[in-house]
């Protein structure tokens, strides 16, 4: 069953469209066009059937659709797994009228986009995300990475995709819990630019958060919009940019401290906390909006707090953030919602007092 398709252009350096929709990967061909003549597909062990799917309508137009299968998460953006995507491109002779589709959450869209980028330096790239973390994030704006031992997405380049195709019938059986870790994507979104996301939250967070309704179709499209406008503004991360990475920066030291165990999302929603709290001791953010943020974030049945022995560790990783600049951290923080700006050079005396009030 189609519906209502709603089409975010994504404007700049490169322009491309954010396709939404239910029912919508029918439009694959349409949008690799006519001159592609062979296509990997790749994709994680949950969606295999999705991809045998693809790969099967696809076969009917491509003179070759081949398949690489890559571990679930963070897992699959090693430089390892992307030298075996390189490897099946080199040895079915993929030239640059060929493309690459990514197809998965958004450690798969980052790692196709980042294996599509480096070979022949740059073939054609489609992403296909099915999870909300990678609609709403990972797969619109052409960051594509992998990580190392020294920390998240150090490795990478930007990359816009040809085409993202957002089909929300893909997320109708995701996991309760994988839904509402990506939400605190969602969330950001709407506290940094869109507070009608966080109005739709707050009428009625089950509504909003079932795949199944129109209101959750409309906080997606909303949250793809502010990236879309952000990304167009500034494709390379040069100034405006920087305000997606609200909460970032403590909550990428989080899953770093996690060994990239826990979900994107619930360490995000940690981070955003702790920025909060931090806006507020800069004498910028009012308690009532921290605590806006507490109760959404809580309605999401995401953590707010992070054991208070764990500070140091997370402060030498987030001097190591490519965020920081000339060994001075920064922080995206909120003069109110929808009003974010940057904020350098605070003192470690401050970072850690803010720290207290998310420690348990």
């Amino acid at each position: 069953m189609t519906s209502a398709v709603t089409t975010i252009p994504v404007t700049g350096d490169t322009e491309y469209e954010v396709i939404v929709g239910r029912g919508i990967l029918g439009r694959v061909p349409e949008v690799l066009g006519d001159r592609v003549n062979k296509v990997l597909i790749v994709h994680t062990p949950t969606v295999g059937r999705l991809a045998e799917e693809l790969r099967a309508s696809l076969q009917q137009k491509y003179a070759q659709v081949l398949l690489a299968e890559v571990p679930d998460a963070e897992a699959a953006k090693r430089v390892e797994v992307a030298a075996f995507c390189w490897q099946i491109l080199g040895q079915a002779d993929f030239t640059r009228t060929d493309a690459v589709i990514g197809l998965g959450g958004g450690a798969v869209t980052d790692l196709a986009g980042f294996v599509a980028a480096t070979w022949l330096r740059g073939v054609k790239l489609v992403q296909i995300p099915t999870t909300v973390l990678g609609m709403v994030d990972a797969s619109v704006g052409g960051k594509t990475g992998i990580n190392t031992a020294e920390g998240k997405n150090l490795v990478g380049a930007f990359y816009a995709p040809s085409a993202v195709l957002c089909d929300i019938e893909l997320l109708a059986t995701l996991p309760k819990n994988e839904i509402l870790a990506g939400f605190a994507e969602v969330a950001k979104c709407g506290f940094i630019a869109e507070p009608e996301i966080l109005q739709l939250l707050e009428a009625n967070v089950d509504r909003a958060t079932d795949p199944g309704t129109p209101e959750f179709q409309r906080v997606v499209e909303l949250a793809i919009g502010v990236k879309a406008r952000v990304v167009s503004e500034d494709f390379r991360e040069g100034g405006l940019r920087e305000i997606l990475n609200y909460g970032h920066t403590l909550g990428h030291a989080i899953e770093h401290a996690e060994r990239y165990q826990w979900r994107h999302g619930v360490a995000i929603s940690i981070g955003m906390m702790y920025a909060a709290e931090l806006g507020r001791m800069a004498g910028s953010l009012s308690d009532e909006a921290v605590e806006r943020h507490r109760n959404i974030l809580s309605s999401l049945t995401l953590p707010l707090v992070y054991p208070a022995g764990r500070w140091p560790g997370l402060l030498a990783a987030m001097q190591r953030d490519k965020k920081a600049r000339a060994g001075m951290l920064r922080f995206i923080v909120l003069d109110d919602i929808a009003k974010p700006r940057v904020l350098a050079g605070v003192d470690e005396s401050v970072l850690q007092f803010a720290y207290q009030e998310i420690a348990n």
